[in-house]
């Protein structure tokens, strides 16, 4: 038998295939929208994973500001930070932000589900989310994805 046949192969920068996928988030739950981009972003759908490598696609989203939220989450749900200084706890409700920057709500979603390291600022970089159907990565020609087929 020859054993090298059984050897692991692990990707890398080089022997990795980037794809741009494009996702239209009209009518899609927050959080499944958000499971699914961050599987596609992270490269786990791809027989060719490894933990350790960028080897996820490139996601564009659109109709960002289309998307639904379950329950009473619309009035309950709210975005908090803090600015460093004594009392300065600031929090944002999901209305407030998605009559603001409906873009926000989507990435934040999805960069709670993304690794907190270093590769997980690299995978979101490969992340481009946009509020209407215009988008700028024309040029990079994304294949349009339905998250409705995928698991």
């Amino acid at each position: 038998m020859d054993t090298l046949s059984y050897k692991t192969v692990s990707a890398n920068r080089k022997t990795v295939d980037k794809q741009w996928l494009l996702v239209d988030a009209e009518g899609e739950t927050l959080g499944r929208l958000a499971s699914k981009v961050a599987k596609l972003l992270r490269g786990k759908h791809k027989p060719s994973f490894t933990p350790h490598v960028d080897c996820g696609d490139n996601v564009v989203i659109i109709n960002a500001e289309k998307i639904t939220l379950t329950g009473n989450k619309w009035d309950s749900k709210t975005y908090s930070r803090y600015t460093g200084y004594p009392g300065g706890q600031r929090t944002t409700s999901v209305k407030e932000l998605l009559a603001k920057n409906p873009e926000r709500i989507v990435e934040k979603a999805i960069k709670g589900m993304l690794p907190k390291n270093r590769l997980g600022s690299d995978l979101f970089r490969n992340l481009k989310v946009y509020a209407g159907t215009e988008h700028g990565q024309e040029a990079q020609k994304p294949q349009a994805f339905n998250l409705k087929d995928f698991k």
